[in-house]
């Protein structure tokens, strides 16, 4: 399975400008707001986002963030941990401190009540040698090829991919990535996003040429359309999407408003022929927080316990 009917979102209880992830993330923009306004807009956008991903008959498990310790980035789980389709949870190495803070084992237990956990995996000792895999923020899976599309940056390292190749048994294809300014990509997800049908890319952000051919072969053996984004539609969190099932069985890809409008009217015809379109305006948790729609998600694969 590509795509998932069941996701987990975390409501911030901090949210804001995290100086700890200034370095690497050239997205994150300075804002006039407070940082009571700042928190209250996000909360605001992390409402709505929920609701209309509801209302689209999406499957959103909503967890609290915890006042303590503080976390400005806990909206954005899908670097902590992953879950997938044989019961295996993963938990991953994070550059920031503070963001390490995120990782709660606490929430299987609630996950426990709708699915199977059979595995659990731990790649956080890393960290102690400064080396990081965030998640499906560093890796985009192509999970029904068993491919994981990463570019390097401080927030991923060979060695934990190799290990979480090791243990999964995903082909790791790694590249060099970056952005409209020659500043390495931070995030994989930020400028790529795989569905069932094509993958969404800033083939401009590959600057070698073996690199671009590597990629695009590999992606043209699983069958898949490329959509080009380009370095602008980049900047505008165009590459940070996610398809999604709703439990209809359709294919929802879902996307800031900040994204939506800057795509073309080309590239709406090609992706409405595979999934429905659903975005939501995310502008303070993008501006604030330097990520968007997709990393606001979590995508949970685990057995249901109902299907047994």
């Amino acid at each position: 399975m590509q795509n998932t009917d069941t996701i987990l979102m975390v409501r911030p209880a901090h949210f804001g400008r995290n100086s700890q992830t200034l370095n690497s993330n050239a997205f994150q923009q300075k804002t006039s707001d407070t940082s009571h306004e700042i928190h209250q807009k996000a909360l605001e956008e992390f409402d709505s986002f929920v609701h209309k991903l509801r209302e689209n008959n999406i499957n959103v498990i909503q967890i609290m963030d915890k006042p303590e310790p503080h976390t400005p980035d806990a909206i954005f789980p899908n670097n902590w941990i992953t879950f997938h389709q044989n019961g295996t949870v993963i938990f991953y190495p994070m550059e920031a401190q503070n963001r390490r803070w995120e990782r709660r084992r606490s929430i299987l237990q609630l996950i426990e009540d709708e699915f199977i956990i059979k595995n659990e995996i731990d790649l956080s000792h890393y960290e102690e040698s400064g080396k990081f895999l965030e998640g499906t923020g560093s890796m985009i899976l192509d999970r029904e090829n068993k491919i994981a599309y990463a570019c390097y940056s401080s927030r991923t390292a060979q060695e934990v991919l190799d290990d979480f190749h090791q243990k999964m048994g995903y082909e790791i294809v790694l590249f060099d990535a970056v952005d409209s300014q020659g500043k390495a990509i931070y995030h994989t997800n930020v400028m790529m996003s795989v569905a069932k049908e094509y993958v969404m890319i800033g083939m401009d952000c590959l600057l070698q040429k073996p690199d671009k051919e590597k990629v695009q072969q590999i992606i043209e053996k699983t069958d898949k359309e490329i959509i080009e984004l380009s370095q602008d539609q980049i900047q505008q969190f165009a590459g940070n999407t996610l398809e999604i099932l709703n439990q209809l069985g359709e294919r929802i890809l879902v996307m800031s408003e900040r994204a939506y409008h800057s795509l073309t009217q080309e590239q709406i015809q090609k992706i409405e022929k595979s999934a429905k379109i659903v975005h939501s305006p995310l502008y303070t948790i993008e501006d604030n927080g330097g990520g968007s729609a997709r990393c606001m998600i979590a995508e949970i694969f685990l057995p249901k316990k109902h299907l047994l």
